[in-house]
């Protein structure tokens, strides 16, 4: 046997391995030995499908998070829009409830009325105000007309009013004065009407409470040269007093053409005079006109409900 073949192990049932020279990298054959790389673990079959299902297991986590949150934003939405819709049925149903035609309510009529009550100093014509001619009962109760002599400009109230009387009519805001001037049917007395204007009825109320109980004071006489009242001033006042309706309040002021004064007239002549009686008709007409009742449709869109 030769020396460089190296003997099989005893009871050995491999064959013996090739001996390679050491150091110069030849196989027994003579050929040069293959060089080995650095040995690479390759990861086991289980570890893949672990991380498979690691990952899958997030991406599941990812959408149920995602359908989540759809879910909760399409409630909001939902809600949102039903809130909405809600609101826009509502407000529907409430414009048609109020401009359908109905029948108008005790506040509504009462309302109506108070309102067009307030707006007739200037919605009506001066002449409406103070009509040309008014009717009064003469003696025997016959029928006789007062003659408008003329209109005075409008006014600020304190300014065409006695002192104690223009304090009052400022402390309540009286907002303007209007006056005229009539004659009996005999040209014999002489008549001013002068008509405050308050905010509302509850103020002028109010005013008549403090005025001062005098027939000596009220609205001052207005007279019209050339006509038969030119002689008509403040001495020549036989009395003076007022009546309210509605927002107005309405002051009379009376005296002879003549121009004869209060102190040159007996008491009694003054007491069964037809003077007072006249004036107090001729005011209680123009208050009459001021704050008659106005017709009121029965419905809000007329009298058809």
């Amino acid at each position: 046997m030769s020396p460089e073949e190296p003997r099989a192990r005893p009871g050995s049932p491999w064959p013996a391995r090739a001996r390679t020279a050491r150091g110069t990298g030849l196989s027994p054959s003579g050929g040069s030995a293959p060089r080995r790389g650095p040995r690479v673990g390759r990861p086991w079959a289980g570890a893949r499908e672990r991380a498979g299902e690691a990952d899958a297991a997030r991406e599941r986590v990812r959408l149920e998070r995602g359908i989540r949150f759809r879910t909760y934003f399409l409630l909001i939405m939902g809600t949102i829009l039903a809130l909405a819709a809600t609101d826009v049925l509502l407000g529907v149903v409430g414009v048609l409830q109020e401009t359908r035609s109905r029948p108008l309510t005790v506040a509504e009529r009462d309302h109506y009325a108070a309102q067009d009550i307030a707006r007739r100093w200037h919605a009506l014509r001066a002449g409406s105000v103070f009509p040309a001619e008014v009717e009064y009962a003469g003696l025997n109760r016959t029928r006789q007309l007062a003659r408008r002599v003329g209109i005075a400009a409008e006014a600020p109230c304190p300014s065409v009013v006695d002192a104690p009387v223009a304090t009052v009519l400022r402390e309540h805001r009286c907002r303007t004065m209007l006056r005229a001037t009539y004659v009996d049917q005999s040209s014999a007395f002489v008549v001013t009407v002068g008509v405050a204007v308050f905010p509302d009825e509850e103020t002028r109320v109010g005013t008549g409470s403090d005025l001062p109980v005098d027939d000596r004071v009220g609205v001052r006489p207005v007279a019209f040269p050339g006509t038969v009242t030119e002689r008509f001033g403040a001495a020549q006042r036989q009395r003076t007093g007022w009546v309210g309706a509605g927002p107005y309040i309405v002051f009379s002021t009376a005296g002879y053409t003549d121009g004869r004064t209060r102190e040159s007239i007996p008491l009694e002549e003054t007491l069964h005079s037809e003077l007072w009686s006249t004036a107090q008709t001729v005011a209680g007409r123009i208050a009459r006109v001021l704050a008659e009742p106005p017709e009121i449709p029965r419905c809000t869109q007329g009298n058809v409900c």
